[in-house]
C-alpha cells in the first residue's frame, strides 16, 4: 500500500489570498492542498481562474510554499449544456497543478441524458491526461443522480469507465437526505467505489447545519476514518467555516472571512484527529 495523502481543502480560507492560505496550511503541518472552486462556497470566479497565466501562478505559489496538490474540488452540474467545455478546462488546470483527482457533482436527475453524453467525453479526456473524476454527493437537498451510496453502484456501472468514481462526503449527506440514511454508515458503504473522499463534521439543529471541528458534530467521523484505514483511499479535510446551511439545506455564506488564527485553531486539531484514527497506513500529509 502507498502512503496516504491527507489534504486540506481550501474552503475554510475563503477570502484569503492563495499565498497566505498555503503558508497557513504549511504552518498547520499539511503538505497537500485541495484547491476549492465551488460556486456558493467560495468567492465568485469565472473560467479565467483556470487560464494558462493562472496555472503558472498557482504552480509558483505551490513551489514557493513547499506544498503539493493531489486533488481539486471544482463542482458543476455535469449535465449542463456547456459542461464538457467548462469542466475540461478545469481538468487541465488541476492536472497541471499535479492533481490526480478532480471532484465535482454528477447532475440533477432531470439532466440524466445530457449527463451521460457529457461524462463519456470527459472520462475519455480524464484517461488521456491521467486524472480521475470523483463524483460527489451534494448537500442541498435537490434530486441528483447521486443522492446516497445506494445510487452509486448503478450510476458508476452505467458510466463504465475506470477513471470515474466517487468522492463521498458524509458531511453533505446529513443535510441532503436528513433521516434517510445514517451519514457515517452510508460513507462506509460508499468507500469501495471511492477514488477520494472528504471528511467534515456537521452539527444540525432547528436553525440549520453548521460545520464544526472534527469530532464535535453529528457525523461519526471516527467511524469513517477507521473504515478508510482499511483502504488506500486518499482524503481531504473540508471544513467550510465561512458557510452554514439553512434548514432547507441551502448554503449561506458569511460576509466576512475568518481570521487565519481561527482557521488554524480548527485545522491543526483536525489533522491530529484524522491521524489518530488512521493506523494501517502511514499518513503523508
Amino acid at each position: 500500500m502507498r502512503d496516504r495523502i491527507i489534504s486540506l481543502n481550501g474552503a475554510p480560507y475563503d477570502g484569503h489570498p492563495v499565498p497566505a492560505m498555503l503558508a497557513s496550511m504549511a504552518a498547520c503541518g499539511a503538505r497537500n492542498v485541495e484547491p476549492a472552486f465551488i460556486v456558493g462556497y467560495t468567492e465568485a470566479f469565472d473560467e479565467s481562474a483556470f487560464s494558462a497565466a493562472q496555472t503558472q501562478q498557482w504552480q509558483r505559489w505551490l513551489l514557493d510554499a513547499g506544498m503539493s496538490c493531489h486533488a481539486m474540488s471544482s463542482h458543476i452540474d455535469l449535465g449542463r449544456d456547456d459542461a464538457v467545455e467548462v469542466f475540461r478546462g478545469r481538468m487541465d488546470f488541476a492536472r497541471a497543478l499535479g492533481a490526480e483527482v478532480i471532484n465535482t457533482n454528477a447532475a440533477a436527475r432531470r439532466l440524466r441524458k445530457s449527463f451521460f453524453a457529457n461524462i463519456e467525453v470527459l472520462a475519455r479526456h480524464a484517461e488521456s491526461i491521467g486524472l480521475k473524476i470523483g463524483l460527489e454527493n451534494p448537500g442541498d437537498g435537490s434530486d441528483n443522480l447521486l443522492n446516497t451510496a445506494s445510487d452509486a453502484a448503478v450510476l458508476l456501472a452505467e458510466i463504465g469507465h475506470p477513471m470515474v468514481g466517487l468522492n463521498y462526503d458524509a458531511g453533505n449527506t446529513i443535510s441532503h437526505r436528513p433521516g434517510v440514511v445514517v451519514p457515517a454508515d452510508d460513507a462506509v458503504t460508499a468507500l469501495p467505489l471511492c477514488v477520494h473522499t472528504h471528511i467534515k463534521d456537521v452539527r444540525s439543529d432547528a436553525s440549520g447545519y453548521f460545520f464544526t471541528p472534527l469530532g464535535q458534530g453529528h457525523i461519526d467521523c471516527a467511524q469513517i476514518l477507521r473504515a478508510i484505514a482499511q483502504t488506500d483511499i486518499h482524503l481531504s479535510i473540508e471544513i467550510p467555516l465561512r458557510l452554514h446551511r439553512l434548514p432547507n439545506a441551502q448554503p449561506s455564506r458569511s460576509p466576512y472571512r475568518l481570521p487565519l488564527a481561527d482557521i488554524e485553531a480548527v485545522l491543526k486539531p483536525a489533522l491530529a484527529f484524522v491521524q489518530q484514527h488512521l493506523s494501517p497506513l502511514t499518513a503523508a500529509q
